[in-house]
């Protein structure tokens, strides 16, 4: 009997975000791989562990959770063979990844490598942008505006070209980089049409205008939205 794999989104940190179907797929599974830091728990893991029992086989994927050494190659290469292990053994295999998937998720590693030789489903999730925006009461976008999704990490020439051609934005990784980000932003005029929004959804989140942010009080999953018209519906 073959085995089979799903990737499946459990949201940005909300247990009551996760969806029905992710649900339905982690209760099916025989294993639950997830993403997890060199050392202690996984907070992919965290969102579900009130679903979890000990029915099922449980496979930490131990990573550097530095952003300068991700994704880490080797990382996934040997998940991927001990996945592949499983479902040469018949049993079904959940993936869990924080967020959604194809947005920026974790599990878009092990899906370009995983599905050269098997099928792969995969169970969108909630994610972080929409967290965010929820978190703070501001539309992403309305009628015909242009959203884009920026990194930080990028230069600023870059992200200021990409500012100019849309009307609406979410800047995401911002950590280390929210003072450049910012001083760019003011410059621009944009500085308080924007709001930073950290941990959406937990019980330490915050939603803070840009001129109330410490820099060094700024942890990498972290997302600025900004619309140039202040709010999505003016």
């Amino acid at each position: 009997m073959s085995g089979w794999v799903c990737g499946v989104g459990v949201g940005p940190g909300d247990p009551e975000l996760l969806t029905l179907k992710g649900l339905r797929i982690i209760r099916k599974a025989d294993v639950l791989a997830f993403p997890a830091p060199l050392e202690g728990p996984s907070f992919a893991r965290s969102i579900v562990a009130s679903h979890l029992d000990d029915s099922r086989i449980e496979l930490p994927i131990r990573m550097p959770m530095q952003a300068a050494r991700f994704p880490a190659e080797a990382v996934y290469d040997r998940a991927l063979r001990e996945i592949e292990a499983h479902l040469e053994a018949g049993r079904g295999v959940a993936v869990l990844c924080q967020g959604d998937p194809f947005f920026y998720g974790s599990f878009l590693y092990l899906f370009a490598r995983l599905s050269a030789d098997w099928p792969v489903e995969v169970v969108p999730g909630v994610s972080s942008l929409t967290a965010c925006a929820a978190a703070a009461g501001r539309a992403l976008a309305a009628r015909n505006d242009v959203l884009s999704v920026l990194p930080a990490p990028l230069g600023d020439a870059e992200l200021e070209m990409r500012l100019s051609a849309c009307d609406a934005v979410a800047l995401v990784k911002v950590g280390r980089h929210f003072e450049r980000v910012r001083n760019l932003l003011v410059r621009l005029g944009l500085g308080d049409r924007a709001r930073l929004v950290v941990h959406a959804g937990l019980a330490d989140e915050r939603v803070l205008p840009l001129d109330r942010v410490d820099p060094a009080d700024v942890p990498y999953f972290s997302t600025i939205l900004l619309h140039k018209r202040g709010r999505a519906w003016l």
